[in-house]
């Protein structure tokens, strides 16, 4: 299954090369050599560009954050000044207003679930001016995602709460997202409600139950089951410091053996600035937190970035991004030091581009 929107590259007016810089191709670094950017895309003629002085540092393709709120554009440009250049938005009120902050040329490309599926009596109607669409039974699914698909998302949010929908209802949303090829995403803080996500076949969980950890059965589960997790562990942290009967190490353990089992996981931080909620994280900054907590979960930092590059892209359906090779968008990130030796070095960040422009940074 695929997203819906297609993502049309701005082109920049100069041709640029990007001279000595080592490219990590999702597994390594390579030698020094040439980047070309195009039209928006990354080229393979240097012939005419300007060029630019990579001095020796390594090139990534831009950070993905497979889980963000936009409410401004400042979040758009915090975003970006941190290297992610594409972020997944899990729920926005409303269209309209998320439709007039994206689509921002040299600013990260937002793809969204619109509004989120709950039920009314679910935690998200209670946040302020941030009304969650309302499902009460399994015969609103169809319309529910009829409607988000006229809206043109472009794949499913559920919430998988409790209080929330019920088992028949969630399996509704999930079959008929399915049968309009969407991807559902759910949001599930607990235990329950995570094991109600994968009985509902959802495609990605978000998130992971801080009450209790995930059994290797459940883990299995994922396995056999194809399903992803987006664990957001930089918000997670803040709730189990905030919540009754919430820890820190049943979210950090699940991710631990979700990794060791095979589940792919995704870099997201759930950043948001949105009133009434948890927990407010931080736009940009928190991608380069949340990285350096997967790797305290188990991943090694090449697979950190694996989580932040190749892996959200593929899994996402965006085949345009992720890696750095010719005719893919020109999203890309330099920095000084190496991550695939030490993960905080991605905050060592020395220019981005963004489809093709380069976003001025603030001075050091």
């Amino acid at each position: 299954m695929a997203t819906s929107r297609a993502h049309q590259s701005v082109s920049p007016t100069s041709k640029v090369a990007l001279t000595n810089v080592r490219v990590f191709d999702g597994e390594r670094v390579g030698k020094p050599q040439t980047v070309v950017i195009d039209g928006g895309v990354i080229g393979d003629d240097a012939t005419g560009a300007r060029e630019i002085d990579g001095n020796g540092g390594i090139l990534l393709p831009g950070f993905i954050d497979s889980h963000v709120h936009i409410t401004t554009e400042d979040n758009l440009q915090r975003l970006t000044r941190y290297g992610v250049t594409t972020a997944f938005d899990m729920a926005t009120y409303s269209l309209e207003h998320l439709n007039s902050v994206r689509g921002k040329p040299g600013l990260t490309d937002i793809l969204t679930a619109g509004i989120s599926a709950t039920s009314s009596d679910g935690h998200h109607v209670k946040i302020p001016n941030r009304p969650p669409g309302i499902v009460d039974n399994a015969e609103a699914a169809d319309q529910f995602i009829l409607d988000r698909i006229s809206d043109g998302v472009d794949y499913i949010k559920i919430l998988a709460d409790i209080p929330g929908p019920d088992q028949a209802t969630l399996n509704a949303l999930v079959h008929a997202a399915h049968k309009h090829n969407k991807l559902v995403i759910a949001h599930a803080v607990t235990y329950a409600a995570t094991r109600m996500a994968m009985e509902a076949k959802v495609d990605f969980l978000t998130h992971a139950p801080a009450d209790k950890a995930m059994t290797t059965a459940d883990i299995q589960c994922m396995v056999d089951e194809k399903r992803m997790s987006i664990p957001t562990l930089t918000i997670m942290e803040m709730v189990a410091q905030r919540r009754p009967g919430a820890k820190y190490d049943n979210i950090r353990s699940s991710v631990r053996d979700m990794h060791r089992a095979g589940v792919p996981i995704l870099a997201g931080t759930d950043a948001n600035t949105v009133k009434g909620v948890p927990a407010n994280v931080s736009h940009g900054d928190s991608f380069h937190h949340e990285l350096e907590l997967l790797v305290d979960a188990g991943l090694t930092p090449v697979e950190a970035l694996r989580a932040a590059t190749i892996l959200p892209a593929k899994f996402f359906g965006l085949h345009d991004r992720g890696v750095i090779e010719p005719g893919r968008r020109a999203d890309l990130v330099l920095i000084s030091g190496d991550p695939t030796n030490d993960i905080t070095a991605t905050r060592s960040i020395q220019r981005v581009f963004c489809g093709g422009f380069e976003y001025k940074l603030p001075a050091q």
